[in-house]
């Protein structure tokens, strides 16, 4: 088995899923309840809390716990607005933005705010002007993603960073779920960011669970009311299994930071490379420092996406289709129709994702097994 599709989820590290059984069988208590087995929980919270803080090199009071990176979304979303509406209602947006933050906001919009949307380019990069030129008085929130998750274009952070400087006022968010581990993070982590969203699953953590970075002295309505943990924030018992479980696979996700993103960038290039080669495909994944390394994107020009992601499986080769590629609703909302791409070829697209357990030799394989299937579909027209 090949496994491509790391942007969608990771295998879970054996260590953190150690972690989270032990932590399921040995730590029963409440962190709310005052015995001694909920200090014991609490004190192990505090503990994961403070190590996903050091390790992002921020305070621990400005890590709270979430299911993962949707909810981190809508949170900072739907916070910002409930918290600062009376001193307006403007949101801006990217057009390839994830469907977490781009329904959110399209569900703020019909609830009376109002929504800007700012262009990108036609390599997927947010132009920095226009989006600026979006400001207004009554705007309280920017939502720009760190990595794009279709083509993997890394975002100017620290553009947009620099030119909200003059607006103090506005909360900017950034979903980091694609950057986290893989790009630098002064890439994505200005000092002019507020929110950070994160989801354990992407970084080889437990499903379920994830966190947002919350910039202390930044307001948010709270998520969930009820018995007030996370700072009476996001009521709810913790979950203390998958948190510590993901402070664990952070720490070991970071621990590999360095090796990474040149090994995967690799196995990239070498596609990229071997790709070109073919009349009918095309690379929006381009082979320069301002792409993540770890996220290629292509079209075989005539064969819809979910066909060759399907004749890849049966090869045991799995890899995905991008958001262009289900159905003509989702490709008005893709990155693909935000960089102008003919939907007649934005239909035809795939991602191939990598992780630092892929090798040369499954992108070898992986090449084998396109050449095979060109020449079917080749044949097919």
């Amino acid at each position: 088995m090949i496994y491509f599709d790391n942007s969608a989820t990771t295998p879970i590290y054996p260590q953190a899923l150690d972690t989270y059984v032990k932590t399921s069988q040995r730590i029963i208590g409440n962190p709310s309840s005052l015995h001694s087995l909920g200090i014991q929980a609490n004190r192990l919270l505090e503990q994961a809390r403070k190590q996903i803080a050091d390790l992002i090199q921020v305070s621990s009071n400005e890590i709270y716990f979430t299911s993962g990176g949707t909810e981190g979304d809508n949170w900072v979303l739907k916070g910002t607005a409930l918290e600062k509406k009376e001193f307006g209602r403007h949101i801006i947006i990217s057009s390839i933005e994830h469907p977490a933050v781009s329904e959110t906001a399209r569900q703020l919009e019909a609830n009376g705010f109002e929504l800007s949307i700012a262009p990108v380019d036609g390599r997927g990069f947010v132009v920095v002007d226009e989006l600026v030129k979006l400001i207004r008085k009554d705007t309280i929130l920017v939502s720009v993603m760190a990595v794009n998750n279709e083509v993997g274009s890394i975002q100017p952070i620290q553009a947009i960073s620099d030119c909200l400087a003059d607006y103090p006022k506005v909360h900017f968010h950034v979903d980091a779920v694609q950057a986290i581990g893989k790009v630098s993070q002064d890439q994505w982590l200005t000092p002019r960011v507020d929110f950070a969203t994160f989801s354990a699953h992407k970084f080889h953590g437990p499903r379920g669970i994830g966190f947002i970075y919350w910039k202390q002295g930044r307001k948010l309505a709270p998520l969930l009311n009820g018995g007030g943990q996370e700072n009476s924030q996001r009521s709810g018992t913790e979950n203390i299994p998958g948190i510590v479980s993901m402070a664990k696979a952070l720490r070991l996700y970071t621990d590999k930071k360095s090796e990474k993103p040149e090994h995967t960038a690799t196995i990239r290039r070498y596609l990229i490379e071997a790709l070109q080669e073919y009349a009918n495909v095309t690379v929006f994944s381009k082979e320069t420092a301002d792409f993540a390394p770890h996220i290629l994107c292509f079209a075989l020009k005539g064969v819809r996406g979910e066909v060759l992601v399907h004749a890849f499986e049966e090869k045991q080769i799995y890899t995905s289709t991008t958001s262009a590629c289900s159905s003509r609703k989702k490709i008005a909302g893709s990155t693909l129709h935000g960089m102008k791409v003919p939907d007649t070829l934005a239909t035809s697209a795939i991602r191939v994702s990598l992780d630092e357990s892929n090798t040369i030799a499954e992108a070898e394989q992986f090449m084998i097994i396109f050449n095979q299937l060109y020449k079917k579909f080749s044949i097919l027209k």
